[in-house]
């Protein structure tokens, strides 16, 4: 399979230098991988201004040539393998599709440790991440992580606005804390990459998911879904981790100035800028939803209640599970929840 990926870089990365026109090659050149289409807001607002930095602030030394949509070969899941073995240099990933490399991250997936602000979550992250974090991400160089603005309800024909309206149903999610929340919910939960889920609402095989609405357009979800729900002021029932990451061999690879330009771009600053990105992009792609006639529901404090009490039971299991790995699963809950109380409004 290595060999695989190999030849497909070195196909691709022979076109790019083909029609580079003849340019002078860089002193670095590094491959970034990621599964989302070069249309989506996370391509074009986030990876490619972040490559640019880097190629600015190293007077072109550096150059990323980023390879969207999975276009280098393999499945969304094995993108960790493929940096860690360093078939590419970077990727951009869901931690979730790996759930076992990442379990002390999940925390900031639980329902009601995220909420609504992917800024303060963001934040939180950094500022845990030495501390109770790092020793997951071995053979790594993390550059940033994030969250996305969270899990809203997308339903395909069905409008739910209790815990209970979930019985019976049969729901997308990417990863295993979300499938535990449709789980508690009474709904049958079903794991796939974010690409899958427009044939699987086509074709019913789902009746909804818990997902963002910035995915809404690069996904055409508003010809799929009539309804697009959330709690007030955007509150979500949890959120999914990414993690935007370097091999570890490349990075040392790489002199201390051209390292030293990596970490002040993938600083506070911008993990709290990658927050404010996505919060801008869930309202565009909200409204592409609402201009296409679909009804956005925004749940009563009465309602979110409910969803609390079913959920909290989501934030033990998690606990219980991990303290019997090792980690001080409550510790580090109370811990996010403290970080990202400290950053928000």
């Amino acid at each position: 399979m290595k060999t695989v990926y190999r030849t497909a870089l070195m196909g691709c990365a022979g076109i790019a230098l083909l029609t580079a026109g003849g340019a002078q090659a860089q002193e670095f050149e590094l491959t970034l991988h990621h599964l989302l289409g070069p249309t989506a807001p996370a391509h074009t607002q986030m990876l490619v201004p972040w490559a640019e930095r880097i190629e600015e602030r190293t007077d072109g030394r550096v150059h990323i040539e980023i390879y969207p949509a999975m276009s280098l070969g393999g499945t969304p899941p094995q993108l960790i393998r493929q940096v860690r073995d360093g078939v590419v240099d970077l990727v951009w990933t869901v931690n979730g599709y790996t759930p076992s490399l990442f379990p002390r991250t999940e925390v900031f997936e639980l329902p009601f440790v995220h909420t609504d602000d992917p800024v303060a979550t963001n934040l939180a992250m950094y500022d845990l991440f030495d501390e109770w974090l790092a020793e997951e991400y071995e053979g790594l160089r993390v550059m940033f992580l994030h969250v996305h603005q969270g899990q809203a309800i997308h339903m395909a024909d069905q409008l739910v606005r209790t815990p209970a309206e979930f019985a019976g149903l049969t729901m997308r999610i990417p990863t295993r804390t979300g499938a535990w929340v449709i789980e508690a919910l009474g709904a049958a939960a079903v794991s796939m990459p974010v690409p899958d889920l427009p044939q699987a609402l086509a074709s019913g095989v789902v009746d909804g998911a818990l997902i963002p609405f910035e995915i809404i357009p690069p996904l055409q979800l508003q010809d799929l879904t009539e309804y697009q729900i959330e709690g007030p002021d955007s509150l979500r029932l949890g959120t999914t981790t990414f993690q935007v990451s370097m091999n570890i061999d490349t990075w040392n690879s790489l002199p201390e100035d051209i390292q030293q330009v990596f970490i002040e771009e993938s600083g506070p600053e911008w993990w709290a800028e990658v927050g404010r990105i996505w919060a801008g992009t869930d309202v565009g792609g909200l409204s592409v939803a609402t201009n296409a006639g679909n009804t956005h529901v925004v749940l009563t404090e009465e309602e979110v209640a409910q969803f609390r009490e079913a959920l909290e039971p989501v934030v033990d299991r998690w606990v219980e599970e991990v303290t019997a790995t090792g980690i001080d699963g409550a510790g580090l809950v109370a811990a996010a929840r403290e970080a990202i109380a400290s950053h928000s409004d």
